[in-house]
């Protein structure tokens, strides 16, 4: 680090320093690797914490009120999310509070304006595309987004808003840390306000790029998306680690395109190789690129968001790029990108045929309400899904006054070769009923007990007898579980027969 760097760092922390107590001041200043301070903790009633990049101290004799008191008396204002600064700088203090509302504990943490950070990602950040941080809290993804205004605002001349809920990207106070250059800097009243000021920010100031920090609720992931369908270049942080939690996220997997539920025709399921419900990207994504922070100076790289999250719904996710700085200041490509999908191994044919085969029950109602079906079949948890039409249908549910001989559901069903199954009436407690007895809710541990003894007899007896087996006929869910026994004692086994008879066939 140059002497000058050396200098600018010791006075930033200088400015931390001096609005805490003295006798914890002049404990500080004393210590060797003052540098590396990370951030000076004081709970009531507790001596103060103070925390380095590799070792953390006790410091003084026991915290009280008045310490705290002087403390918040000497920084800014606290936000609705407990948060306060010094002004004209990156640190940051956040308060933890009684019951009342009385502050009895601080964090005060260090921010440094670190440069130099993005060489690794330069050319994404420059690409013009959406981009999107994510890794866990304290890696630097707040240090990314102010470098990021900063190289696009002064190197490329652009019209760069940061949208500062907590100040944290350009510290505390009406002018800006130098930290994020000629970015401008839109202030949030409180967090829950962090969605209008986006959308304030492109109506009424013509920015070209914006940057926010943590979205994190479902009304910042719609503003997101109207940014980025008005063609600004949209740089965020989100809550999660990687790519999957942003997808698995109901609040979040919009900024990644959103997830939803599809039962394909037959054809379109065996040319997947897919069973026939499956879940699929509901739109394009908000962000184009995401890069997961996983250490400090190693990033993966998902050049094509779409691409990563339609792999990951099909159990063959993308292998990112990953690049890294090495210890000698050196960046280096520590894994290729995958440019497309890989083909499905042998062992992934015969799961996906599987799947297909013992795939959810689909239940076509007919005469019934279906979303008394839907919710009695997610109350239950049962392997089932209700279907859109008869030819994605495995069975017909219907009341008695529609399943006379001669009706149209019924001559439906025959054509269709379905079994029709057959309640009193429309109501819930029918559905259920109907359920629990096709499900063999009740009494289930001990079917399930009945077929997998049954599976591991004949399992011995194929091994023997040298000889295909036939089982019992039972429900898809029990033969599922017989599939997975069958393939642990690495034996073949496959479905055969239609309802309500079909069953399982071991081969030896």
């Amino acid at each position: 680090m140059s002497p000058a760097k050396i200098k600018e760092t010791a006075e930033e922390i200088q400015k931390l320093l001096d609005v805490l107590p003295l006798d914890i001041q002049k404990a500080l200043k004393g210590s060797p690797d003052l540098a590396t301070l990370v951030e000076v903790v004081l709970d009531l009633g507790k001596p103060a914490e103070a925390r380095f990049a590799k070792r953390s101290m006790l410091i003084g004799g026991t915290v009280n009120q008045g310490d705290i008191d002087y403390v918040t008396a000497r920084i800014g204002a606290f936000s609705g999310d407990n948060r306060a600064g010094i002004e004209r700088t990156l640190h940051r203090i956040s308060a933890m509070r009684n019951r009342p509302g009385k502050i009895i504990g601080l964090t005060c943490r260090v921010g440094r304006a670190i440069y130099g950070t993005n060489d690794i990602i330069q050319d994404v950040i420059e690409s013009g595309k959406n981009m999107l941080f994510m890794g866990p809290p304290g890696i630097g993804k707040t240090t990314k987004l102010r470098e990021a205004a900063r190289v696009l605002s002064d190197k490329f001349n652009r019209r760069v808003i940061v949208v500062d809920t907590s100040n944290e990207i350009g510290g505390d106070g009406d002018i800006p840390h130098p930290g994020i250059g000629k970015a401008r800097r839109m202030q949030v009243a409180a967090p829950e306000l962090q969605h209008r000021v986006m959308i304030e920010a492109v109506e009424n100031h013509m920015p070209e790029v914006i940057i926010v920090d943590e979205i994190g609720t479902e009304a910042e992931a719609l503003a997101c998306r109207t940014i980025a369908e008005r063609g600004v270049q949209l740089i965020a942080t989100a809550h999660g680690n990687t790519l999957d939690n942003i997808v698995s996220n109901p609040t979040l997997s919009d900024l990644a395109g959103g997830i939803q539920s599809v039962i394909l025709g037959d054809e379109e399921a065996k040319r997947r190789r897919s069973q026939k419900a499956i879940l699929e990207r509901k739109a394009p994504p908000t962000f184009d690129i995401a890069v997961e922070i996983r250490e400090r100076d190693m990033f993966a790289i998902y050049q094509d968001v779409a691409q990563a999250v339609d792999g990951l719904l099909r159990g063959r996710p993308l292998q990112p790029e990953v690049r890294l700085r090495t210890g000698a200041g050196k960046i280096e490509i520590k894994q290729e990108a995958s440019k497309t999908q890989p083909e499905p191994s042998a062992a992934e044919l015969k799961k996906a045929a599987r799947e297909k085969d013992e795939g959810p029950l689909r239940i076509y109602p007919f005469g019934l309400n279906n979303q008394q079906l839907e919710r009695a079949l997610r109350a239950m948890r049962l392997p089932a899904v209700v279907a859109p039409g008869l030819d994605e249908a495995d069975l017909v549910l219907t009341v008695k006054s529609k399943a006379r001989p001669g009706t149209k559901i019924m001559v439906a069903a025959q054509q269709h070769n379905l079994p029709v199954h057959v309640i009193k009436k429309n109501v819930s407690s029918q559905i259920v009923k109907f359920l629990k007895f096709y499900f063999k809710v009740g009494g289930r541990e001990e079917a399930e007990e009945t077929a997998l003894r049954e599976v591991e007899e004949a399992i011995e007896r194929a091994r023997n007898t040298k000889k295909s087996i036939d089982l019992n006929p039972q429900n898809s869910y029990i033969r599922r579980l017989q599939h997975q026994r069958a393939d642990e004692a690495g034996l073949h086994s496959e479905s055969v027969g239609d309802e309500p008879k079909r069953r399982l066939r071991i081969y030896p």
